[in-house]
């Protein structure tokens, strides 16, 4: 019959110290394995400043650029895989947007659920970004309105059953400037 599969251990690996001087923050990035979702403690690298950029905006692109970052080889020894594409970029909130909104560069429904997974609870657990437990509040580059999403049990257990279309999310506090405002 043969030995049995090998399955793989999802063995979080240890945070190198030191890391050759690289200054950054520490993160909960969530990573595939096994085919749910598991943190990994990473030294995430300061973003550069950039004109215009605010400090949400700033660390939600760090944290997905870690997320599309190949896993390093402890990592990939452990099983570890991410579904989040290159080339995403997060935004900041546009005018009559939720507070705390995320604007990314693709339509959060667009992503496969993999990897919207990984975003949502990437940043929910990112105090900076996140206001406490709830909803990660998303948005694409269009007009159309931001959504929530969860990061639950059932999307850390399943991320490829996760529902890619959140909960529309209406503004609160004050309304929408007008155009006119200068």
């Amino acid at each position: 019959m043969g030995p049995a599969p090998s399955r793989v251990s999802c063995d979080t690996p240890d945070l190198p110290s030191g890391q050759s001087g690289v200054q950054g923050f520490r993160a909960r990035i969530e990573l595939v394995c096994g085919s749910q979702l598991v943190a990994v403690e990473r030294v995430v690298p300061v973003p550069d400043k950039r004109t215009g950029r605010d400090p949400v905006t700033l660390v939600a692109q760090a944290l997905l650029e870690e997320l599309e970052r190949t896993p390093s080889e402890q990592e990939r020894e452990g099983g570890f895989t991410t579904g989040v594409p290159d080339g995403l970029s997060a935004a900041p909130a546009r005018p009559g947007d939720p507070a705390g909104t995320v604007r990314l560069s693709r339509k959060p429904e667009d992503l496969p659920p993999v990897a919207l997974a990984q975003i949502v609870c990437t940043l929910s657990a990112s105090d900076a970004v996140s206001a406490g437990p709830g909803p990660v509040v998303l948005g694409g580059p269009d007009v159309d309105p931001p959504r929530a999403w969860e990061c639950t049990d059932a999307v850390r257990s399943r991320p490829e059953s996760a529902p890619t279309l959140g909960e529309l999310v209406r503004p609160t506090g004050s309304p929408s400037p007008s155009a006119s405002a200068s």
